[in-house]
């Protein structure tokens, strides 16, 4: 009877615990052009989520994350790029100038939002989210530089965390893009 109740208690708290996560979707923010966004509005798409810089040695990848979001933003997926200053100072500019030179040196159409903190006690509430599996109920995740990349599936739920290293074209993430 004793392992019964204890079971029991056990699985409600599970339960409640599961009940209670946010999911992404539960967040707002405001974009880099300072308009109010929901990210209930990507309910139903699968999202990536990257801190990105001007001036570091990855942005590059800009070019990478362009050519993904177009090939596959018609199939439900979605980059969304967080400019971020945390990392060497970076991405200095104001929000005017994040905007003009990543459409004029990459052509950048994802959304791009307001200027964030990643990490530390400053860490904007969704990187928090992100960082923390107490709050994503999947794992810690320690942003160390500039372009780390995390994926978020259709119902906001946290899947995963690439480091800057890992390309945006990489085989496990296309792998994910296309359910495979």
């Amino acid at each position: 009877m004793n392992k019964l109740i204890l079971v029991s208690l056990v699985i409600i708290a599970a339960m409640s615990f599961t009940i209670n996560m946010k999911s992404l979707h539960d967040f707002s923010t405001k974009t880099l052009d300072g308009k109010d966004f929901s990210f209930s509005s990507l309910t139903g798409k699968k999202i990536m989520i990257v801190n990105t810089a001007s001036e570091c040695g990855y942005t590059p990848q800009y070019a990478d994350l362009q050519l993904l979001y177009e090939k596959y933003k018609d199939k439900n997926f979605v980059i969304v790029g967080f400019p971020c200053n945390d990392f060497g100072g970076q991405e200095p500019g104001s929000a005017k100038d994040i905007q003009a030179f990543c459409t004029k040196n990459f052509g950048v159409t994802f959304p791009l939002m307001e200027k964030v903190s990643v990490k530390g006690d400053n860490a904007s509430a969704i990187y928090k989210w992100l960082c923390n599996k107490s709050e994503n109920g999947v794992e810690d995740a320690t942003v160390k530089w500039n372009f780390n990349k995390f994926l978020i599936d259709e119902n906001g739920k946290y899947v995963k965390h690439y480091g800057s290293g890992t390309q945006p074209d990489d085989k496990d993430i296309i792998s994910w893009i296309e359910g495979k």
